[in-house]
């Protein structure tokens, strides 16, 4: 059955979510597929109408305080800094990561990226974009979905994702800086080619780096486990404020008492158990 309370945001004109399986359905999907094939990145431009862009903003912007804010020295791939790595493994810089998350559980139901994120025409959509059977919301009340903010003088560093598959939305631009940064495909399941992600965080892989011009109501499907990425200082007045869809392959996700103290600041009970991993290679992080 077809959620109108989220086809009604949608565009369908262009994504016909209130179609599931017909000729444009498919046709959006097609086009995902060939640009995650491509670029392990696809932008679905202008997913959301023109007239709910400002409810989006708004609603951001009234979550954004509720954000928990540090900033902390990491590394790309989120692992220990103390951690035992041989001389010149890129594991070794140390980054400061500034950005601040929102979690869901303080995120209202009746709020537009709740009501897409627990959307199962959404989900569908998504799946089928990422040729996936099914994909499955994070049992984890915290990660599941969040707020990504941004302020100003601070940025999130480079990293790669734990899991294969990201899908976010940015709700607020910044007024310059903020800019979305990627190395499509610089690491595979089988290799972690430690001299290019080297280079690009000593500033000498200029030559691997795309750059994104996100709008807000953008829908972006990207493959953040094999692909380094970041977003740039932000600057001017304005924070920049970004979705993040968390969904799993798996069901009963959870993530780490650590990592949850390290994005939200507090853990629940949920977190005090054995997290379950959705990593799907032997990739380091």
């Amino acid at each position: 059955m077809v959620d109108d309370s989220v086809t009604e945001v949608v565009d369908t004109e262009r994504y016909p979510l209130d179609a599931p399986g017909g000729a444009g359905w498919l046709r959006a999907v097609r086009a995902a597929r060939a640009d995650l094939a491509a670029d392990g990145c696809s932008v679905l431009t202008g997913f959301v109408r023109p007239e709910f862009l400002e409810t989006l903003r708004a609603e951001g912007a009234e979550l954004a305080p509720r954000a928990y804010y540090t900033v902390e020295r990491v590394n790309a791939y989120n692992i220990p800094l103390d951690a035992e790595l041989p001389e010149g493994h890129p594991g070794r810089i140390v980054l400061e990561r500034g950005n601040a998350f929102v979690a869901r559980d303080l995120i209202p139901a009746h709020t537009l990226i709740q009501r897409l994120y627990a959307s199962p025409v959404f989900q569908r959509f998504v799946a089928d974009c990422f040729e996936l059977e099914q994909l499955h919301e994070y049992t984890d009340p915290l990660a599941g979905l969040c707020l990504n903010v941004v302020a100003p003088g601070m940025s999130h560093p480079w990293h790669f994702d734990t899991n294969e598959f990201t899908v976010s939305m940015l709700t607020q631009r910044p007024e310059s800086g903020g800019v979305f940064e990627y190395c499509p495909g610089i690491r595979t399941p089988e290799a972690e080619h430690l001299d290019d992600v080297r280079a690009v965080l000593e500033g000498k892989g200029e030559n691997l780096i795309r750059r994104l011009d996100l709008r807000p109501g953008d829908l972006q499907l990207f493959q953040g486990r094999y692909s380094l990425h970041r977003v740039t200082p932000v600057t001017g007045a304005a924070q920049r404020h970004t979705a993040i869809f968390a969904y799993s392959r798996t069901t009963g996700v959870i993530g780490t008492a650590e990592r949850s103290r390290q994005l939200f600041g507090r853990v629940l009970p949920a977190h005090l158990g054995d997290a379950t991993a959705v990593r799907s290679d032997r990739l380091l992080d």
